[in-house]
């Protein structure tokens, strides 16, 4: 079986590297999160690369246990951080180590994955899909080399 975890670094490097060339102004564009714009994505991704468990578990003990309240907390004070500290964290080994709590490396990468489409569709520049089949013909661990996808007939 394919180690997901090791998708997670390619991810989250593929994604600065997309940010890293894009005009600045795009940071401010609206994503697909609602109400976030590509930064507060950022920072929401990023999280895991500057809380250390004991810091989560304040912000959490703060935003009285509710998960959505600390990430929208999280997300609206570190989307403020210059872009190239976003970038770097994106980068940023714990980042690609870490795992949500129950989630492990399938879920870690879903969070990588779904988090970078939400912001490069929203910029109309859906690159991770490219870089996740770049890899020799596999999509984890999968041989694709010659497969087309076909639209489906709604007929």
């Amino acid at each position: 079986m394919t180690d997901l975890q090791s998708w997670v670094a390619p991810t989250c490097n593929g994604l600065a590297d997309l940010l890293a060339t894009t005009a600045v102004d795009a940071w401010d564009a609206p994503s697909l999160c609602e109400k976030w714009l590509v930064r507060h994505v950022i920072a929401h991704v990023t999280m895991p690369a500057r809380l250390t468990p004991e810091q989560f578990g304040a912000e959490m003990a703060a935003a009285g246990g509710d998960f959505t309240v600390l990430s929208d907390t999280v997300a609206a004070r570190d989307a403020s951080l210059p872009v190239a500290d976003l970038l770097d964290h994106l980068r940023f080994p714990r980042l690609h180590a870490w795992q949500p709590p129950g989630g492990g490396a399938a879920g870690a990468l879903s969070h990588a994955v779904i988090h970078s489409l939400d912001v490069t569709i929203a910029l109309d520049r859906p690159a991770v899909l490219d870089q996740l089949t770049a890899a020799g013909g596999t999509l984890f661990g999968v041989d694709l080399t010659g497969v087309q996808l076909e639209a489906a007939d709604t007929d």
